[in-house]
């Protein structure tokens, strides 16, 4: 099971059997996470509205007070012999639901990104079994099934199989996006379907912008915070309740997702290709430059991903126009960033004119590669 920090390993251990209880009520300063990404300077562009975002994996619990009443729609159940998704026992299921859509809620801090989406429960494994590949199909095909614009893997499999990279296909071929986080625990291991072809995989970082996760390859797209953070809580019984701190890459698989939903709903008629683009050109370089094995092409950065002016020939398979190489993405007006909320080098030197210039060589690597659109693979 993924580490939650600040639980000790007796309570880890006991969570799989006797569920996720909740820290509490969440009442510090507003996490540096949901500073960095700064959702409410998107907001008065987008909040989501019209999306529906799947969470796959063991359930979410719709109870928690900071989802609204119909926020978290009808839970789809693929485990053998049936059962129920809105309880996740597991707890990351919830934990990730709230990064994505959690409300505003003048009690706590914390909101999630994209406050207006739908959330789509689909529930392929029970707390304690490791994720199988053909039932997390299913759970991607149930997705696809219910209309998910966006599939977020909240607990990928530690194996690949052709039904698997099948379901991505029909997913993307369906015009979902799938993102999923870079999760395995040990060098040289990888998670699926996130080293999967036409995945958006996504890495994690600390709040100094250093990864968290072992997983590294040139599969991973772009990063997002992923330790030392506050999301919703399972168990919260109807109540505001939340987990803190919690270190977990489906976090930064979250943020990605919620910052995808916003991306689809402002331009409703982009492709999961087109906005991978977007997600990627924008993204803050780490400080090679280039492409990193644990963070992609860089931080995200929702707001530039939302906003920038990006031509649409941007991902012709030519590659990109001179006008873009020479920086040409320009996000619309809005007010200024606070300079205090600036949290490592590598962020504060990284720009989206660096971004664009990147991006060349982000759609040079896609050029022929007619089965998959992620910037690079393995």
């Amino acid at each position: 099971m993924t580490a939650l920090v600040g639980v000790s390993p007796l309570a880890q251990r006991a969570s799989a059997a006797q569920c996720a209880d909740p820290t509490g009520p969440y009442t510090g300063q507003s996490p540096w996470g949901q500073r960095l990404v700064d959702p409410a300077r998107i907001w008065p562009l987008t909040t989501g509205s019209g999306q529906i975002v799947a969470v796959v994996g063991a359930g979410v619990d719709a109870a928690n007070a900071q989802f609204a009443p119909g926020q978290v729609l009808p839970a789809r159940d693929v485990t053998p012999g049936g059962g129920t998704a809105e309880a996740d026992c597991d707890g990351r299921g919830t934990i990730a639901a709230g990064v994505v859509a959690a409300k505003q809620n003048s009690e706590t801090t914390f909101a999630g990104v994209a406050p207006d989406v739908k959330i789509l429960p689909v529930r392929y494994r029970r707390s304690t079994e490791n994720g199988d590949p053909a039932a997390l199909a299913a759970g991607i095909d149930a997705a696809v099934q219910d209309r998910a614009g966006v599939i977020l893997i909240a607990v990928p499999a530690a194996a690949d199989s052709p039904a698997l990279a099948s379901a991505v296909d029909r997913a993307r071929e369906s015009g979902s996006l799938v993102v999923s986080p870079a999760a395995a625990t040990e060098d040289g291991r990888r998670s699926y379907p996130t080293a999967t072809p036409g995945v958006l995989a996504v890495g994690s970082t600390k709040q100094n912008g250093e990864p968290a996760q072992a997983e590294s390859g040139d599969y991973i797209g772009i990063s997002a915070p992923g330790a030392d953070l506050v999301s919703t809580s399972a168990g919260a019984g109807g109540a505001l309740a939340h987990r803190f701190p919690v270190t977990d890459p489906s976090l930064a698989a979250a943020y990605v997702a919620g910052a995808a939903a916003l991306v689809r709903s402002y331009h409703p008629g982009l492709t999961p290709e087109q906005v991978v683009t977007r997600l990627t050109l924008t993204a803050n370089r780490p400080p090679s430059g280039g492409r990193d094995p644990q963070r992609g092409w860089g931080m995200l950065d929702a707001y530039a991903a939302v906003s920038a002016e990006i031509p649409a020939d941007a991902v012709a398979p030519g590659g990109l126009p001179d006008s873009v190489a020479r920086g040409a993405m320009v996000p619309a007006l809005a007010d200024e960033r606070p300079a205090t909320d600036r949290f490592s080098g590598f962020l504060a030197l990284a720009g989206v004119g660096l971004a664009a210039a990147a991006g060349v060589a982000v759609l040079a690597v896609r050029r022929g590669r007619a089965r998959s659109w992620r910037p690079s693979r393995r």
